[in-house]
């Protein structure tokens, strides 16, 4: 009877507005402190950055892997001399560079002849691959079969179109830019680490301290990448350490609580998927009978209206992602244009202690009111309904899949 009496007085009190304005200033206070307290960590953590550019002894051999499409640009503004200098900082010797270009329109081709030549010069060992077949060609040839009359790497519109898909192709050609990888292996020749470099502005102390996240102890470490910053490029890979995707592109970006303490000290991030413009992964989860391949999800899968990147599905077929955790590197930042790159690297702490106040406010907002529990929801019953169609079937990376229909065109690529 006395908490019933109670309760009413008790709830005028709180939502009195003399109540609310001060519960609404202790926020704002708690969230300015919090905010000066994060912009340090920060900083300090940038200060940390010197000890990480520091190759461990003794140098890593390193298979670099690129895929390039219409990147004449910024092949010529920085990424040639940037692959240059990082070559000749790990030396000739622990390099093999492998890229596959593919049926560009611009002057990719002469960008990377440009580049032979300089690697030729340093002694660099490498397959540097010009292919002439572009979108066009693809889509006009018949689709390919699995022997049996089924097609691969085609959907079957709503409409009844065959359209060919984007993210077979895409991991395709990442697997033939793997392919000396696993043919040097055959012949006892090994490397540490493949380094997947991005179309990206990037320098030879982002690729060491990437190579050095959690004292070279990873599955995969990749960096974080930008187009027009503050926010983050890569949604359709990155996903929180609970398998979520972005709270916010904005700054601390997560939704776990393991994911955004780390992203608040400035410190590796553990999550389950990321790619974000550089990867290095162990060149020894490639190799061998069990090696990972690039793969995207079954034609008949994809034609639930459900699509996942190549680049998170290879986290989710890895078993060391387990066991030796996926990391994100918030210290190693890259730009898909200089202007981007020169964005996140001002002096001292990357972000303002302005940005910090306004991301820890914007992150905890989507928190509170918003959650990925629908569309995750809708995605696990196609996936299910899937499944039970037929015994056997699986799809382990559940958690990259998104409501997306992605299909090649001529001039790309586009959601149908």
């Amino acid at each position: 009877m006395g908490t019933t009496s109670h309760r009413p007085r008790f709830l005028r009190l709180l939502l009195a507005p003399s109540t609310l304005r001060k519960l609404f200033a202790l926020i704002i206070i708690g969230s300015i402190i919090e905010a000066q307290f994060v912009y340090y960590q920060i900083a300090r953590a940038e200060r940390a950055f010197a000890s990480q550019i520091s190759l461990q002894t003794p140098t890593p051999r390193v298979y670099i892997a690129g895929l390039h499409w219409n990147n004449e640009g910024i092949l010529r503004a920085s990424w040639n001399s940037a692959l240059v200098a990082l070559v000749e900082e790990l030396g000739p010797d622990n390099v093999f560079v492998s890229i596959y270009e593919s049926g560009s329109w611009d002057d990719t081709k002469g960008a990377l002849r440009d580049l032979d030549r300089r690697l030729n010069k340093a002694g660099v060992a490498r397959q540097i691959t010009l292919d002439e077949t572009t979108h066009a060609d693809l889509m006009g040839a018949p689709p390919p079969t699995d022997g049996g009359g089924q097609t691969q790497g085609w959907v079957q519109t709503r409409e009844g179109e065959r359209r060919l898909r984007r993210i077979p192709y895409l991991a395709g050609l990442r697997n033939l830019s793997l392919q000396p990888l696993l043919d040097m292996a055959e012949n006892g020749t090994t490397f540490d680490h493949v380094l997947f470099l991005g179309d990206v502005v990037f320098t030879v102390a982002d690729v060491i301290a990437l190579l050095n996240t959690n004292n070279g102890r990873y599955a995969a470490a990749c960096s974080l990448d930008f187009s027009k910053p503050p926010s983050y490029y890569d949604t359709f890979a990155l996903r929180d350490s609970n398998g979520h995707e972005h709270a916010s592109q904005m700054w601390p970006y997560f939704r776990s609580s393991k994911s955004r303490k780390a992203m608040l000290n400035g410190e590796a991030v553990p999550v389950a998927s990321c790619w974000n413009g550089i990867v290095s992964m162990p060149a020894s989860a490639f190799t061998g009978a069990r090696g990972l391949q690039f793969r995207g999800v079954d034609d008949s899968l994809a034609e639930s209206h459900l699509e996942g990147s190549e680049c998170c599905l290879i986290h989710a077929d890895n078993p060391a992602s387990r066991t030796r955790g996926v990391y994100l590197n918030p210290i190693v930042r890259v730009g898909y244009n200089l202007a981007a790159y020169q964005a996140v690297h001002s002096h001292g702490s990357w972000l303002s202690a302005y940005q910090i106040w306004t991301g820890l406010l914007k992150n905890r907002l989507a928190r509170w009111f918003t959650t990925p529990g629908l569309k995750e929801a809708r995605v696990s019953r196609r996936v299910g309904r899937w499944e039970q169609e037929q015994k056997g079937r699986e799809e382990p990376g559940r958690f990259c899949l998104i409501n997306e229909m992605q299909v090649l065109v001529a001039n790309g690529w586009a959601h149908l």
